[in-house]
């Protein structure tokens, strides 16, 4: 069977697939036709198939011309795939731990693939809502995390090699405007796709709407995400783009990547724990009243930017006598001019990561795509309390980010709701 144009694959066609490619079918075993195959694509985007051979297995993934969720009502570019391929081998160099490894990409397949992250691996969020703790998480994410931002910055690289990575990734065009408006412009105005928990949230939509305050500091994390390309960020990273173990973590589907600002990535992953802890009240029981687990998600939140901010301090001591050229050696070679730069640099990032933070979380409770951390809440107003005080806290985030020092005021401020 030829392969030579654009199809979407079901089970038949993609054994023949995979019997045409060999970087794939060696990695099965030599009788493919014992491979047993599963669609497990429950994202809003994609085909996903995990193939498991008499001598191995692998995942293929498969990128539609529109969004899956939606339908060809809504077209979407198939070269997302490209740059998923492109991200997971760029963060897989630098963070080989938790990128699962690319074995084959065929752009005119829009098709990827790569590991298998076998059982017991499952979402994260499916982990949250289980109430199941992950001890490794906030050393495996600030270490992901730190790595993959700081190595592909100008702390590390010239502002040569810089621009020709940026260039690599500008042709995102479509990923990046679908997140320009479903986080920055949706939420704000009426749109036929933002919906809500109604009728118990439809005053907290119209306040979203209405507020003049939060729509001006939306506007400068717009352009900051449209004109900020400081480094190659995830552009999707919540907890629905994480697999885990108790011992592993794993950071999938890059297909949103681009270069554009660090806070973008910390902020989607701390913002969705955020409404992870608002949603542990919605699945309570009186087995489980939930409440230790909550404090465990609150010590994540916390740990993960400390470890972060640790590990990134560290990366750019280490490198900071390198090719990087945000800092000159021979300008900021002072002792104390590295610490204050250190400090405001730092200080930057931690109000731009409660901004994307916040804005994400919005836009999952009043715009187009939710979270199943408060879908699967089945009683709708306990579910619209949950996503009432989740919102409250992402409104405060939002507006008065600049005012916070620290994560643990951060803390303080999610606990008050």
């Amino acid at each position: 069977m030829a392969f030579s144009e654009f199809k979407p694959l079901d089970e038949k066609s993609l054994v023949d697939y995979i019997k045409s490619v060999p970087s794939l079918s060696s990695k099965l075993g030599s009788n493919l036709d014992d491979v047993t195959i599963k669609e497990v694509g429950d994202g809003n985007l994609n085909f996903v198939y995990i193939v498991l051979g008499p001598a191995g297995s692998l995942v293929i993934k498969q990128a539609l011309p529109y969004i899956r969720c939606i339908g060809e009502s809504w077209p979407m570019t198939k070269e997302r795939a490209y740059f998923e391929a492109l991200a997971l081998r760029e963060h897989g160099q630098f963070s080989p731990e938790h990128v699962p490894q690319v074995y084959h990409f065929d752009r005119t397949m829009s098709l990827i693939g790569m590991r298998y992250l076998e059982p017991p691996h499952i979402i994260l969020r499916k982990g949250l809502i289980a109430g199941i703790e992950y001890p490794f998480l906030a050393e495996h994410m600030s270490e992901y995390m730190s790595r993959t931002l700081y190595f592909t910055s100008l702390l590390y690289r010239t502002t040569t090699d810089h621009k020709h990575a940026v260039a690599k990734f500008c042709g995102n065009v479509e990923m990046c405007r679908l997140t320009e408006q479903v986080v920055f412009s949706d939420p704000y105005k009426v749109s036929e796709y933002n919906r809500w928990t109604s009728p118990y949230l439809d005053g907290d939509a119209e306040a979203v709407r209405e507020d003049n305050n939060l729509k001006i500091e939306v506007a400068e994390l717009k352009s900051k995400f449209c004109e900020r390309a400081q480094a190659l960020v995830h552009g999707d990273l919540h907890t629905g783009s994480i697999m885990v173990t108790h011992e592993s973590t794993q950071v999938i589907d890059p297909e949103f990547a681009f270069y554009g600002p660090m806070g973008f990535d910390i902020g989607a992953f701390l913002g969705n724990l955020i409404l992870a802890f608002f949603a542990q009240d919605g699945h309570a029981d009186q087995v489980n009243d939930r409440k230790t687990y909550k404090e465990w998600i609150l010590r994540t939140i916390e740990e993960v930017w400390n470890l972060f901010h640790k590990k990134f301090i560290a990366l750019w001591d280490e490198h900071k006598n390198g090719s990087g050229e945000a800092y000159l050696p021979a300008i900021y070679n002072n002792p104390e001019l590295q610490q204050l730069v250190q400090k405001k640099f730092m200080e930057d990032l931690f109000h731009d990561t409660l901004g994307f933070g916040a804005a994400k979380m919005i836009r999952r409770i009043v715009g187009v795509a939710h979270v199943e951390d408060f879908e699967s809440i089945t009683d709708a107003r306990k579910r619209a309390d949950c996503e009432h005080r989740a919102l409250e806290v992402a409104k405060l985030l939002l507006k008065e980010r600049r005012k916070f020092r620290a994560i643990t005021e951060v803390v303080s401020a999610i606990k008050k709701l």
